[in-house]
């Protein structure tokens, strides 16, 4: 069963807004899913439906095997989540919007436990007011934590938090991970997604343009990658351009760059190289999320702008 299953899912606003369009997307159980997209490109949109807080114009969506308008209930019952600025009540302190939490799931969690889990444990009884837009970030996480849900569904989770608070937030990703849990969470921080998600999908104006592990989008585009050495001596006559995958090399002093069509072939680059110079230090760069990013959106907009068909998001 997937944890969740979107077919056909479409959401246009009046008749010139078409936020979300045709959407087909499987999150299978127990994978770390990054629904990645530049601004307005229709991922919280397609979050919103799912959890019934934003009715599809049209297609269907299910989330943990339930149809997410007749069962969300149930579904908001078994599910995690932290909104994109997620509302909280300045009066009430972390421990008291937890203690609201728990009672509504009626679960049995210990609020000081999740508070040190995320972080504020000595910051429980102040008031949320006094909170830094991190403190209320980390407090939305605690708060999708409870009840050890099954599914996590986090929109842009490291919002406002400084470089220590996006370490914790893809250290406890990865923990719930590791236990089973399901993690769909959406965001433009392409490091975030890279360090921990087993597959992406990639949205672009609306619409799903590319989904897969990151060998999978990568094999896809067939885009460059980079492998420098660090020679003894720069030998002449190397001919790496003779090599199966080489697309160009480059030597300046003893310094030698070499690109690949097919990051494959950097075993053989290094061994041609080897075979007859020292080799002292080997820097591979394969290609990033980010370039698979902006070539997946890049060509999107290119299409849409040849073809004259404009979609808002």
């Amino acid at each position: 069963m997937a944890a969740i299953q979107t077919t056909g899912l479409t959401k246009r606003y009046n008749r010139s807004v078409l936020a979300v369009d045709d959407l087909d997307l499987t999150v299978e159980e127990g994978e770390v899913f990054g629904f990645l997209g530049p601004n307005g490109a229709g991922k919280s949109t397609t979050i919103n439906m799912l959890l019934d807080f934003v009715r599809p114009t049209s297609g269907t969506a299910t989330v943990l095997g339930l149809d997410a308008q007749a069962d969300i209930a149930e579904i908001r019952h078994r599910i995690g989540v932290l909104p994109e600025q997620a509302s909280l009540y300045d009066r009430l302190t972390a421990r008291e919007h937890l203690k609201w939490v728990i009672d509504t799931k009626r679960a049995d969690d210990e609020p000081g436990a999740i508070l040190k889990r995320v972080g504020l444990y000595d910051d429980g009884y102040r008031s949320v007011g006094d909170y830094s837009k991190g403190m209320a970030q980390r407090l939305g996480l605690g708060m999708a934590l409870v009840g050890d849900p099954e599914l996590l569904i986090l929109d842009e989770p490291s919002a406002g938090l400084d470089p220590t608070g996006k370490q914790e937030m893809r250290r406890i990703i990865q923990m719930e991970a590791d236990t089973g849990t399901t993690v769909f969470f959406s965001s433009h921080i392409l490091g975030e997604v890279e360090s921990v998600c087993d597959r992406v999908g990639i949205m672009n104006e609306g619409r799903l343009v590319a989904t897969g592990t990151l060998n999978d989008l990568q094999g896809d585009l067939n885009l460059d990658a980079t492998i420098t050495l660090e020679v003894e001596r720069a030998p002449k006559n190397l001919a790496l351009h003779r090599l199966d995958g080489v697309r160009s090399a480059s030597i300046k002093g003893t310094t030698i760059t070499v690109t690949c069509t097919d990051p494959a072939s950097k075993v053989d680059v290094v061994q041609h190289i080897a075979s007859a110079t020292e080799v002292h230090d080997i820097i591979s760069e394969d290609v990033s999320l980010e370039q698979l990013f902006n070539t997946y959106t890049n060509e999107e907009q290119m299409d849409e702008e040849t073809s004259g068909i404009g979609v808002t998001a």
